[in-house]
């Protein structure tokens, strides 16, 4: 039961990950609709590629202060806060164009450097990723696992479709449809939140 706990929980993050709008995901989008499905599918990896070290580093840190329960219970918080702002932007999310503006990149090797450069994966998984894997492991090792497969299937599993979908129209983005399971995925969002902040109570008890 903790595997596929862990399994559906970074299954949701990742998908969480994965269409929301953000540079990753307009270059996604540019090279889809410039040089087709192909080129769009290549950029959708660069996470594979590019979490790697900052996915090292968050997890050399948090076992550096593994037995401080007070820091522990801190950053549980602030995975929190992270979690509860992701869901506000999935809630407000509107139409995603083919001609969101992308960072000025066009080369797998740069998407990997933009993402190597965003703030975004750092802030995941130092507060949210990172400390769920460690307690996940300490469950056991392929709770841990879990999380880090599901998480990844779904964030480059989304970006792949989302390259398919871009070269075939420029509207399916923008679609009501796409619109609202974002804003699902936002209220999911607020439960994991909910839980963190359970966690983070915890560690201060």
């Amino acid at each position: 039961m903790d595997i596929l706990q862990y399994l559906l929980t970074g299954a949701i993050l990742g998908l969480v990950a994965g269409i929301s709008p953000g540079p990753i995901l307009a270059l996604v989008i540019k090279e889809s609709l410039q040089n087709g499905r192909k080129a769009g599918m290549k950029v959708a990896t660069v996470p594979l590629v590019s979490d790697l070290p900052i996915v090292l580093l968050t997890l050399i840190i948090l076992t550096k202060v593994a037995e401080y329960d007070a820091i522990l219970g801190i950053i549980s918080f602030l995975g929190a806060g992270f979690i509860l702002l992701l869901a506000y932007e999935s809630l407000r999310v509107k139409a995603v164009q083919g001609n969101l503006k992308p960072p000025k990149i066009s080369s797998f090797s740069k998407g990997v450097l933009a993402n190597l450069l965003s703030p975004h994966p750092y802030l995941f998984w130092l507060l949210v990723g990172s400390p769920m894997v460690l307690k996940a492991w300490n469950i056991t090792p392929w709770a841990g696992i879990s999380f880090v497969l599901g998480f990844y299937l779904c964030i480059v599993g989304a970006k792949l479709i989302i390259a398919w979908i871009s070269d075939k129209s420029k509207n399916v983005l923008g679609t009501t449809g796409y619109i609202w399971v974002i804003r699902i995925l936002g209220i999911i969002l607020i439960v994991l939140a909910i839980y963190l902040i359970m966690d983070g109570i915890n560690f201060l008890t």
